[in-house]
């Protein structure tokens, strides 16, 4: 198993290097309010694009930082056959026997950073040697040995396959959510792992209650 704390520099680094510069802004949260597992959802007119309706699921928190996926962006391309042919999990020839472990296997946009880097979100009886266990629910692994497991039908029960990742630096989200930009709540199982993206969305504002279309840009956050 990896720590949390690990993977947060591991990808605050990469962040770095590639030119994903994130200000420290010093605004943190004590350490009962890390929010592992939770939800984010995006608050109209927060002004970032990049992540209109969207939802994220936190992985890691910590004053070092947060990461985290969005879960309701499917990428169209490549499709999931084309991502494992051209990973080399599978050959051309063995399409046709495997295409049934992997007709339910959606490929998402994680993130902005790191796009090209696969992560694996998953129900957590599946554990290898660098899986993050992110609470009783949910695992996090980011190599291949789980990508042949899904092919061989070995893998987890429930999946969401992301190519990269939602990354903030010291700081960076708190202020973030203080400046309403995103609304917190706890995260269930039943919508991370839905097949139905579009849903999301709304599903993840009636954990709290709220109504979409009352909400606006002036909204407090949870």
């Amino acid at each position: 198993m990896v720590s949390k704390t690990s993977i947060i520099i591991s990808c605050i680094y990469h962040n770095l290097v590639n030119g994903e510069h994130m200000k420290e802004t010093g605004i943190q949260f004590d350490g009962s309010d890390y929010l592992d597992g939770k939800f984010l959802i995006a608050m109209p007119g927060m002004g970032d694009a990049r992540f209109e309706k969207s939802v994220i699921y936190i992985c890691a928190h910590s004053e070092k930082g947060a990461m985290g996926f969005i879960i309701n962006r499917a990428l169209h391309t490549p499709t999931i056959i084309e991502f494992f042919t051209q990973l080399g999990i599978i050959s051309e020839n063995e399409v046709d026997d495997l295409v049934t472990n992997l007709e339910k296997v959606q490929l998402y946009s994680g993130g902005p950073v790191e796009p090209g880097r696969g992560f694996v979100l998953h129900s957590a009886e599946f554990s290898g040697d660098s899986t993050l266990t992110v609470d009783k629910n949910v695992s996090l692994t980011a190599t291949l040995e789980i990508l042949r497991a899904i092919v061989t039908g070995k893998g987890p029960r429930d999946i969401l396959l992301t190519l990269g990742y939602s990354g903030w630096a010291s700081g960076q989200l708190e202020e973030e959510i203080v400046s309403n930009g995103w609304l917190v709540c706890p995260a269930e199982n039943s919508v991370i792992f839905a097949e139905n993206n579009s849903l999301k969305y709304e599903q993840a504002l009636s954990i709290l209650g709220v109504d979409p279309l009352l909400l606006s840009t002036d909204s407090g956050h949870a």
